[in-house]
């Protein structure tokens, strides 16, 4: 089976669940809040993890080497992805996750969706849907399985109501449109499978075309190539590849990737002055070199590039530990 079939079989099992409808997986509050469970802090009014916007700022300092360390660590081995184009390689995108799921084109379902739509009282085609629950540095977050020719469904104008919303950007399964005008937007970072002059036809009616994708699931957990995403899970996007955070480690992360900044830092400015040696800063710490490093902590906080109160959080759990 093809990575692509075996999407769609998924997508398809999500929809078939329990033999409820499709568009039972456009997640509710309630069973977003049931499917994250070990996330005990504040929550977004559709029941996503609202990791706190501390948090967010520290992890635009995570490598993605150090994310993944943590998370493999603690048994979640598929949380990265990479084979991306980026809008902005440069630049680093870091936000919490607001999921989408699409499957080929399905008629019947379609109109089921549609018309539950319009019951609902949701706005223009599916694709719109999602977009409109965004909340401020949310990361739209779409499995279109990987669909490039008449599969675009962000171009210009969705990427600019995305901004609008969320001022951060996407990561999309599949493939964009209008590159041109979405560089027009400086900050929206982008990480997508391909661009295409194509657009997709996700909604009945349109111009007369064969439907050739359907959207199934909002706020649900999907998959991202071979990553698995959960709605609320941080996102952290650069050199080429995404990696998702499950909310209930971000401060983990972010964290250790501080205190290994903070060792790698003492240790290489130690080595220059010649105070050790490469054999005694590569190997497990004396005790002598730990207190040396508690020191320097102490006499640098405010001066290296780490919020000086996370310093000063990391020098008070070390002298704990010696206790």
């Amino acid at each position: 089976m093809t990575a692509r079939a075996a999407l769609a079989a998924i997508a398809f099992a999500i929809a078939a669940c329990s033999g409820a409808a499709a568009h039972e997986s456009f997640y509710s509050r309630e069973e977003v809040i049931h499917d994250t469970p070990e996330w005990k802090g504040e929550r977004f009014p559709d029941g996503r993890p609202k990791v706190p916007d501390s948090i967010l700022d520290r992890m635009k300092s995570v490598t993605l080497e150090e994310a993944w360390a943590v998370l493999r660590a603690r048994g979640y081995e598929h949380q990265y992805e990479s084979g991306w184009d980026a809008l902005y390689p440069d630049k680093i995108l870091v936000g919490r996750a607001l999921t989408s799921t699409w499957i080929p084109g399905r008629l019947d379902l379609q109109k089921v969706i549609e018309a539950d739509g319009k019951v609902d009282g949701r706005k223009g085609g599916p694709n719109a849907w999602p977009v409109d629950m965004l909340q401020s540095r949310d990361v739209y977050v779409s499995n279109h399985f990987g669909l490039i020719k008449d599969g675009p469904s962000i171009g210009d104008n969705v990427a600019n109501a995305i901004y609008a919303r969320s001022h951060n950007g996407i990561v999309y399964d599949g493939a964009v449109r209008d590159i041109n005008g979405l560089k027009e937007l400086p900050d929206f970072v982008a990480f997508y499978r391909a661009y295409d002059p194509s657009h997709h036809y996700g909604r009945i009616g349109d111009e007369g075309r064969p439907l050739n994708s359907t959207m199934v699931a909002i706020n649900s957990p999907t998959r991202i190539g071979g990553a698995a995403v959960m709605p609320g899970d941080v996102v952290l996007g650069r050199d080429g590849g995404v990696i998702f955070i499950p909310p209930q480690l971000a401060e983990t992360v972010v964290k250790q990737s501080e205190h290994t900044r903070l060792r790698d830092l003492f240790g290489h400015q130690r080595l220059r002055e010649q105070k050790y040696t490469a054999g005694q800063i590569d190997r497990e710490w004396t005790p002598e070199i730990e207190a040396d490093f508690t020191q320097w902590l102490k006499d640098n906080a405010g001066k290296v590039p780490v919020d000086r109160q996370a310093v000063q959080d990391y020098i008070a759990e070390r002298e704990t530990a010696k206790k």
